[in-house]
C-alpha cells in the first residue's frame, strides 16, 4: 500500500524533513523485518529528499518513520542504504569536524567522533554487508546511526553550547530565513 502511494506521489515530495522539536527525532526506532517494494520505495523517496535538501545523510526518524534505516550519498561515493545497522567497532583515534543536520538547518558545530568505524547492516534487497569506513563516510554513518537512537549531533555538546545553538536555530526559524 505505502509503495503504491509513494509511487503515485513520488514527484510531489510529500515526505518532509522533521525539524528540531519534532517528536520522531527523539524516538528510538524498530527493526526492519520486511525487505519488499514498500521498503525500496521508502529508500528511493529518502534519496529524493536527501538530494533536494542537498544533504549527505538522512535517517528514517527525520522523515517520521521509526524504522532502523538511513541513507547516505556522499559526492565522491555511491549512494548507500543501511538497514538495521550495528556499529561493531570504532577506532581509538578521533577527529573533530563541523557537522550540521537537515533537521536543524543553519546550525553547525565541531563534533568529536571516532575516525573509523566498522558497520554491519543490510541493503534494500535484504543482503547483509560489513563496511569499514573512514573520513566523511565514517562521520556520516555515526551521525545517522545516532538518529536511530533518538540522539542529535547537538547532544554531543556541552549544555551551554547546545543552548546557544538552539537559540540560533529558533532565531533562524522565527525570521523564516531560508537556509542553504
Amino acid at each position: 500500500m505505502l509503495y503504491k502511494f509513494l509511487k503515485i506521489v513520488n514527484n510531489l515530495n510529500i515526505m518532509q524533513v522533521i525539524k528540531l522539536g519534532g517528536e520522531a527525532l527523539r524516538e528510538k526506532t524498530t527493526e526492519v523485518k520486511k525487505f519488499d517494494d514498500e521498503l525500496r520505495a521508502l529508500c528511493a523517496e529518502m534519496f529524493n529528499i536527501l538530494h533536494l535538501q542537498k544533504g549527505i545523510g538522512l535517517a528514517c526518524p527525520q522523515v517520521g518513520v521509526l524504522k532502523r534505516m538511513f541513507v547516505i550519498h556522499i559526492e565522491s561515493d555511491k549512494p548507500r542504504v543501511f538497514i538495521n545497522p550495528s556499529i561493531v567497532s570504532t577506532s581509538e583515534k578521533t577527529s573533530e569536524f563541523e557537522e550540521g543536520c537537515l533537521s536543524i538547518p543553519g546550525v553547525y558545530a565541531e563534533i568529536i567522533r571516532p575516525s573509523m568505524v566498522r558497520v554491519q547492516a543490510w541493503n534494500e534487497r535484504g543482503r547483509p554487508f560489513t563496511l569499514d569506513a573512514s573520513g566523511i563516510l565514517a562521520r556520516c554513518i555515526q551521525h545517522e546511526y545516532d538518529h536511530l537512537q533518538g540522539i542529535l549531533f547537538i547532544d554531543k555538546l556541552s549544555q551551554a553550547k547546545r543552548d546557544r545553538l538552539i537559540a540560533k536555530y529558533e532565531k533562524i526559524k522565527s525570521k523564516k530565513i531560508k537556509v542553504k
